[in-house]
């Protein structure tokens, strides 16, 4: 891979990674705003499906944002279940079924 397609390539990480943070600031409670968590959920996901990133076509923004989205809860989990000493996927079986 040339230098060029790195670059892009780590700046869409980037902000692919902001972009997740802003849709998971969107249903923290101190977020306030109007609506519920969802509806704040789902317009801070359109908002960022919407300005797309270079290069990218909506969709594709969409699953970056998904797998990010994904990697960083797997993150949290395994470090939670770290601390109370669990296994990782134990604990994201317990959350996704309550």
């Amino acid at each position: 891979m040339d230098d060029d397609s790195e670059r892009r390539r780590e700046s869409v990480h980037i902000h692919t990674l902001a972009r997740a943070q802003c849709v998971v600031n969107a249903v923290l409670p101190c977020a306030g705003g109007p609506g519920g968590r969802l509806a704040r959920a789902r317009d801070a996901t359109a908002a960022v499906v919407a300005t797309g990133t270079e290069g990218l076509e909506p969709a594709d923004v969409a699953v970056e944002l998904a797998v990010e989205l994904a990697l960083k809860l797997a993150s949290a989990l395994e470090r939670i279940a770290s601390a109370q000493g669990v296994a990782a996927v134990d604990l994201a079986e317990r959350w996704f079924l309550d």
